[in-house]
């Protein structure tokens, strides 16, 4: 039997998640032993630590989602018509893979610190062994003197950070037509 390979992809509900999304739907279909943890970050509330809850819920097609409001509500008809492809084959990998795919809530205080490291003992806790995270890069004057969740991820994690930026156009052209 072959090992697991156990991936933490954290989503925010923003773009950046989503294109780490995309991004971790073709892993799925590529690597057949994936076991994949959707983990969000809310701010602590005493009553909980973690909470394990249906994927399904918290999904992209979530109308409070930034990136669906953003990207689909709020394009013209030409790029609504590719990011809803783009979303429908992402679902449709997710669905396929439905028994490898858990979502789980970690309460952290919302601060960058904290929350990294949240990720950090709950992936080290549960033997992850690929984070993946979307980033927009270090992109403000703030970014650069404070950091941002990503890069404090990636620096802080003894388990490999995959950081995804937008997805280029040749990546998402290929992924459709699979």
């Amino acid at each position: 039997m072959s090992q697991i390979f156990k991936v933490l992809l954290y989503s925010d509900g923003s773009r950046q998640s989503f294109s780490a999304a995309v991004y971790t739907a073709a892993l799925l279909k590529k690597i057949p032993n994936m076991y994949l943890s959707i983990v969000e970050v809310q701010e602590r509330d005493e009553s909980h630590a973690v909470s394990d809850v249906n994927w399904r819920d918290y999904w992209f097609i979530n109308s409070a989602s930034e990136w669906k409001r953003i990207v689909i509500d709020d394009a013209d008809q030409v790029v609504k018509k590719h990011s809803e492809k783009i979303l429908h084959e992402t679902e449709k990998i997710f669905l396929e893979n439905e028994k490898n795919i858990n979502y789980q809530i970690i309460y952290s205080n919302p601060s960058i610190s904290e929350t990294v490291e949240a990720l950090v003992s709950y992936a080290a806790l549960r033997s992850f062994r690929l984070i993946i995270m979307g980033t927009r890069g270090l992109t403000s004057m703030q970014g650069l003197i404070l950091g941002c969740l990503a890069h404090n991820l990636l620096n802080k994690s003894s388990i490999p950070v995959l950081l995804v930026k937008k997805l280029p156009q040749e990546f998402i052209d290929s992924f459709c037509l699979k």
